[in-house]
């Protein structure tokens, strides 16, 4: 079963039925884990260290204390970091949404940004964890936008999708059940897998009033259950934009009901999951030193750049504000940040 995040504005779904579930081939999962701690008296608070932060709480002292290391903290792009990034770098992987775009509108100086880059002989890459479009949906966007960039530029958590199951020898006559949008069918289709749901699934609605019944198959659910059968998403994003506006639930808001109801966890194939850098490092065999990537988010992005070894530059046009980036809870921390991505060349002309 495969969830991609359009499927969770309809508040539906229906899991899939296989005879012989495939075996489960690969042991990589991502964890999600949620943590709590029960009520202390301030005397009995004792030092409590999380990633980046010193935290104590006594009578004397105050319950949070940021002890951020100078040098942990993201810098500011400017006109001297700037040139020395473009220097370093070989290939640039840029996130989509909120860092190219905001729904269908360009976010200012994209364009120019981009045949920059590429004038200087930069290999530009696309790492998007949407899911609703293949890469050639993927690649006509880009084209009405006005940027030209090629399909095999292009890498989403659909084609990761499919890309998994083909390299783990997912059996060809095994059906995919899929919970997202017409993307994902096409790229299994290309991969050579029968998928089913999809679209017309998610025209089934659900009502919340006693005696609702609607036609399903109730072996469907049966299924999931089992230890053989892959519970793959594309990725656990929370929120997304949908339109240029505001942020709408995403894949994730649907992952969690499911994995709460199977008691199950997902394999991860998009952002921030390793599983499509290392398809990119076989593929164009380019040191991760030499790469960075340009994303909006800090948990899906950054951390995927990060997890790499990969120069990281933060743009605050999406997700992720100022204050969110310098909060002393916050430890994913950018090399880089700066407003929009046509920054990496404006600040260079200064």
């Amino acid at each position: 079963m495969i969830i991609s995040r359009a499927a969770t504005l309809r508040g539906k779904f229906v899991l899939p039925k296989w005879k012989k579930p495939a075996r489960l081939l690969s042991s990589t999962f991502c964890r999600t884990i949620f943590m709590s701690r029960p009520a202390m008296s301030m005397a009995e608070e004792k030092e409590v260290k999380i990633t980046g932060l010193h935290l104590r709480g006594t009578e004397d002292e105050p319950l949070f204390e940021n002890r951020v290391a100078k040098s942990h903290l993201p810098r500011a792009l400017t006109s001297e970091n700037a040139i020395d990034l473009l220097r370093s770098i070989d290939a640039f992987l840029f996130d989509c949404d909120g860092v190219l775009w905001k729904g269908n509108n360009l976010i200012d100086g994209v364009p120019e940004a981009l045949e920059a880059l590429r004038s200087m002989g930069k290999k530009l890459l696309f790492v998007t964890n949407d899911s609703t479009k293949s890469r050639r949906q993927s690649a006509h966007k880009f084209h009405a936008l006005g940027l030209d960039v090629r399909q095999e530029e292009i890498f989403s958590s659909s084609f990761a999708a499919a890309m998994y199951l083909k390299l783990n020898n997912f059996p060809h006559d095994k059906k995919v059940y899929v919970i997202g949008e017409e993307g994902i069918l096409e790229e299994l289709e290309l991969a050579g897998y029968t998928s089913i749901g999809g679209p017309e699934d998610g025209k089934k609605t659900i009502q919340l009033r006693p005696n609702f019944l609607f036609e399903h198959d109730k072996n469907v659910c049966y299924s999931l259950y089992l230890p053989g059968c892959l519970f793959i998403a594309t990725n656990r994003d929370t929120v997304g934009h949908f339109t240029g506006v505001q942020e709408w639930p995403a894949a994730g808001c649907m992952v969690a009901a499911i994995c709460e109801s199977v008691q199950k966890e997902p394999i991860i194939v998009g952002k921030p999951s390793t599983f499509m850098m290392d398809f990119l490092l076989e593929r164009y065999q380019i040191d991760t030193s030499k790469m960075c990537m340009i994303g909006d988010r800090l948990d899906t992005d950054i951390l995927f750049g990060k997890n790499a070894g990969c120069k990281t530059l933060l743009v605050l046009s999406g997700h992720t504000t100022l204050s969110r980036l310098m909060d002393p809870l916050n430890s994913i921390q950018p090399d880089y940040y700066t407003d929009i991505v046509s920054d990496i060349i404006s600040l260079c002309a200064e």
